[in-house]
């Protein structure tokens, strides 16, 4: 059960997010509309959570690499698991978008 939060909260093996982003990764902001306008990671593509679904289709390669942030982790933990079980392959739940900005 613990094994399987982490892995949910983002909190297994550390994470280079920066060579990620430098080798092509995607920054997915999974807040709302607002939330994201009030700041974000620059170069971020903001989705909200409750329209990821019916999004897919801005998020074409199912085997790039994309970060998911939002306000917490919850959501993009979330966001995580709704792609994972879409088929995207390399998805990682990066947390709070200010704490991943301050790791780039």
């Amino acid at each position: 059960m613990i094994p399987f939060l982490k892995n949910i909260f983002g909190l297994g093996p550390k994470t280079d997010y920066k060579a990620l982003v430098n080798q092509g990764a995607e920054i997915i902001d999974v807040r709302t509309k607002g939330e994201f306008t009030s700041g974000h990671i620059k170069g971020s593509k903001n989705i909200p959570l409750n329209t990821l679904n019916n999004n897919l289709r801005l998020l074409k390669d199912k085997e790039k690499t994309y970060l998911l942030c939002c306000a917490s982790g919850m959501r993009s933990g979330n966001a995580k698991n709704i792609l994972k079980s879409k088929g995207y392959l390399n998805v990682h739940n990066a947390g709070n978008w200010q704490s991943l900005k301050n790791k780039l």
